[in-house]
């Protein structure tokens, strides 16, 4: 794609005239604030200042020129060896987001008790003292009634100062109610990596020295991690070796690989199970890694079992379990039945990574995971790297090297009787039907979505108070509807700590104004890339124009003083104690001074120079907010070999790991195996339920009324759902592989749409199991037919001018895809399903 001069400036005409008009919302207290005086932006004298970009997961680090006191450009940190100095748009849309008119300026209090879509909240302007009174005066009553278990705090993204609002408040006030957003986002993908690897989190990938890059589920140069590398680095790969991209949905990755394999989504799994069938039967595994027959007779022949003494194993455990439990039958011609690649593709693709290997990277995305039984699939995607021996290996899938911080002080001392007690959290966790496996133990993982469930049914109990902060459920969980209905409730005070005034905070009681991450805020964040792990830094870039406050410090630290004042002084004392500027030994008097010691205090083994780190060696505070990032030393590749974390320290085909946990989750609920398989909606019995394996997608919507698959995509300008009020996001669309500047669109093949009788344009009404929403149809040849897929993204009803024409009200732009979505999940790992599979749609032109 091209974008013509006179089309960028267009779109920046366009953000000037709507940064000109401001909000005009019906919430009136929205109204823009008088910002300082700035002057123009030119050749004056400026200077570059390192801070990190959150407008994805990837957190790049970066720089911002400051010119007079403003932002006014973004490059990426040259410092940085993750990203090699890059960034992507997401970093450039930020400048929009700080100078947004529509941001939320001043504190404001609902003065309509009614609450629901399309209620004018009557929001009006109170003082910052007003509001914190009202706070601690609501937490202060639920401690005194016996019920401040009954308190709620929900985390959306975040840097690592999280542990001072989402972890020390909650605790020491006495709830055990910290939620995180993180099932929305990608646990099964951890989920995969853990039960066959030992190794619960994201994965690097050896770029720079691959010569086989299998992408799964994701496109890096649009979304998911690494996106700045990888649109730098791609074209190096495709050079060097081999591009294959597993995606129903043809985009820029697909467009330029050397193969595009479109799937039927949610048939993951039977692909991944007819590669590893092949690399088996043509004898092409990894004989250093997985080991090899005694005699050296390849015995793994099509629907013949094997006798598991006859295998010698070296770094992997259960190979021959799991070839005569799964993959003894799935050929390539029964995979092709199911997932609809041609077996002959099959074939070609098993035998070029063999030929590739151990310089191979499958790289797991959402797409192969994030669905109902996507456990099961990820570990089946994830296991061909074990297979290949491209575990920990140069131009292989990598683990992360240590990030080094402080760890947060001990809460204990600070916790009183009733901090102490038990109780259940909100979202189910632990229950039959989510046995959600946080490395391996039942009952640790967060279920994010099922909240808004627990919440309607008071199920364990009622919630009375929440604070929510950089988050938005109601537009970015599945069937968001039940948060909206959730939220309504009268007598829930909701404490809304937000920028914009999204879809969440039309339902709040008290809004508080935040600063915006990577310009008016402090704090630290850790990332990998380029087989390298980092620790960056986020730090204020500018004064802040309003009067806002920075959410995770802060404003904790100020609610920590009205309830010293109330009585409660743990919390004030825990945060004065504890966080000590380690250059003076100071304690905070004041929010401002806790924010900055505070990420001084996490991040000071970094620069303090007491030990000597594996890694850059930066002397003292003032060089590393001048540097912004310190590096790890180089990857020591096979380091992990032998010590992975599972059950037998082995890579696991037959998961001993998954069976321990699903075993004392079954036990605990004085069920078997089986049972728990049954409730939590998987089809493997027996010894199935430990071994990467093909499951059915479970489908919602007969195929006769909703003939249509649907599946969600996410677009490279998009900052987690938070860049739609900004012109740039709206007028470059068309980046998105020509998508629909200023609109929403539904992607139909052209020879479905024929059927049809539509035409690119029309308008055209999608309805699915959840409801009927209607928008454009774009007619694009690279989708899969049978299949339709809309970029993530519009359909707000609030959050600003640009966003929704009707703020308060209704979408403008098209329809919210996660309104489309039923709430289900992949239980064993707590994830919200959100990509393919399961969500059958019908098509009807208006």
């Amino acid at each position: 794609m091209h974008i013509k001069r006179r089309d960028f400036i267009k779109a920046t005409a366009a953000a000037g005239a709507v940064l000109a008009v401001g909000c005009g919302a019906k919430t009136n207290a929205l109204k823009p604030a008088e910002a300082k005086k700035m002057g123009d932006v030119g050749e004056k004298p400026g200077k570059w200042v390192s801070t990190t970009c959150q407008g994805c997961t990837t957190w790049d680090p970066i720089q911002v020129f400051v010119q007079d006191g403003r932002a006014v450009k973004v490059r990426g940190n040259p410092h940085s060896k993750s990203n090699l100095g890059t960034c992507c748009p997401r970093a450039h849309i930020g400048l929009q987001q700080l100078y947004d008119p529509d941001r939320v300026v001043t504190p404001m209090k609902r003065t309509n008790p009614q609450k629901g879509r399309g209620i004018d909240p009557k929001f009006v302007p109170i003082s910052w003292d007003e509001a914190l009174n009202t706070i601690a005066d609501k937490m202060m009553e639920l401690r005194k009634n016996g019920e401040a278990h009954k308190y709620m705090l929900n985390r959306g993204r975040y840097t690592y100062m999280r542990d001072v609002i989402y972890d020390a408040m909650t605790k020491i006030y006495g709830s055990p109610n910290n939620i995180s957003h993180s099932a929305l986002c990608a646990e099964a993908e951890k989920s995969g990596a853990f039960f066959t690897q030992g190794y619960w989190d994201y994965r690097d990938y050896d770029t720079a020295n691959t010569d086989y890059l299998l992408l799964w589920g994701l496109d890096p140069l649009v979304s998911n991690r690494q996106v700045a590398l990888m649109i730098k680095r791609f074209h190096e790969v495709l050079d060097r070796g081999i591009v294959t991209v597993v995606d129903p949905k043809m985009g820029p990755a697909a467009a330029k690989a050397h193969n595009w394999l479109p799937i039927l989504p949610g048939t993951d799994g039977a692909l991944a199970a007819a590669l590893a069938h092949v690399l088996l039967t043509e004898g092409l595994w990894s004989k250093e890694f997985v080991g090899d027959f005694k005699d050296g007779k390849n015995r793994f022949v099509k629907n013949q079992a094997v006798d598991e003494s006859t295998f010698e194993e070296k770094h992997t455990y259960g190979l021959v379990k799991w070839w005569n439990i799964e993959l003894k039958d799935k050929t390539p011609e029964w995979a092709e039945k199911e997932c609809g690649i041609p077996a002959a593709q099959i074939y070609k693709t098993a035998r070029e990574m063999a030929a590739k290997a151990p310089k191979v990277c499958v790289w797991m995305g959402p797409g192969a995971a994030m669905q109902i039984r996507g456990t099961y699939s990820a570990m089946a995607v994830h296991a061909l790297n074990g297979l290949l021996g491209s575990v920990d290996v140069e131009g292989g899938v990598l683990q992360k090297m240590k990030q080094v911080a402080n760890h947060m002080p001990d809460l204990k001392p600070y916790q009183d009787e009733i901090a102490k007690k038990k109780f259940k959290k909100i979202d189910q966790r632990g229950y039959l039907e989510f046995p959600a496996l946080n490395k391996g133990k039942p009952g640790s993982a967060v279920v994010t979505n099922n909240v808004a469930t627990a919440m309607l049914k008071k199920d364990p109990y009622d919630i009375k108070m929440c604070i929510g902060y950089m988050n938005n459920f109601a537009f970015s969980g599945t069937e968001g509807q039940r948060w909206e209905k959730a939220f309504s409730n009268p007598e829930l005070f909701f404490v809304h700590l937000t920028t914009h005034a999204s879809e969440m905070t039309m339902f709040a009681d008290i809004v508080l104004p935040c600063a915006i991450t990577t310009f008016e805020k402090w704090g630290y964040l850790k990332t990998i890339g380029n087989a390298n792990a980092q620790v960056c830094l986020v730090q204020p870039v500018v004064e802040p124009i309003f009067d806002v406050k920075i959410d995770e410090t802060e404003i904790p630290y100020l609610i920590a003083k009205k309830l010293a004042e109330r009585g409660f002084p743990n919390l004030l004392n825990y945060y004065n104690n504890e966080f000590k500027d380690p250059e003076t030994g100071k304690s905070p008097t004041n929010e401002k001074e806790f924010a900055l010691y505070a990420v001084k205090y996490y991040t000071a083994p970094l620069w303090d120079g007491k030990k000597e780190l594996y890694g850059d060696k930066i002397n003292g505070w003032k060089e590393f907010t001048e540097k912004g990032v310190w590096n790890t030393g180089p990857y020591k590749y096979k380091s992990h070999w032998g010590k992975f974390k599972t059950e037998t320290h082995k890579f696991e085909f037959y998961s001993k790991t998954l069976e321990k946990a699903l075993t004392e989750h079954a036990k605990k609920h004085n069920v078997d195996v089986d049972k728990v398989m049954e409730v939590t909606k998987y089809e493997a019995r027996g010894e199935l339920a430990f071994v990467p394996h093909y499951e059915r997608p479970l489908r919602y919507g007969s195929k006769e009324e909703y003939p249509f698959m649907f599946f969600d995509h996410k677009s490279r300008l998009n900052r987690e759902g938070r860049s739609q009020n900004t012109p740039w996001y709206q007028e470059f669309r068309k980046c998105d592989m020509a998508d629909v500047p200023w609109d929403d669109a539904l992607r139909i093949n052209p020879e479905d749409a024929k059927k049809l009788g539509i035409k690119d344009g029309d308008t055209i009404r999608v309805t699915s199991v959840t409801g009927s929403f209607v928008t454009k149809a774009n007619l694009y040849p690279g989708i899969r037919p049978g299949t339709v897929t809309k970029m993530y993204g519009q359909g707000h009803w609030a959050y600003g001018k640009v966003a929704t024409g009707k703020f308060g009200v209704a979408p403008t732009k098209g329809f919210n895809n996660n309104e489309l979505m039923p709430a289900e999940y992949d239980r064993i790992s707590g994830s919200t399903a959100r990509n393919g599979g399961f969500v059958g749609v019908k098509i009807e032109k208006l």
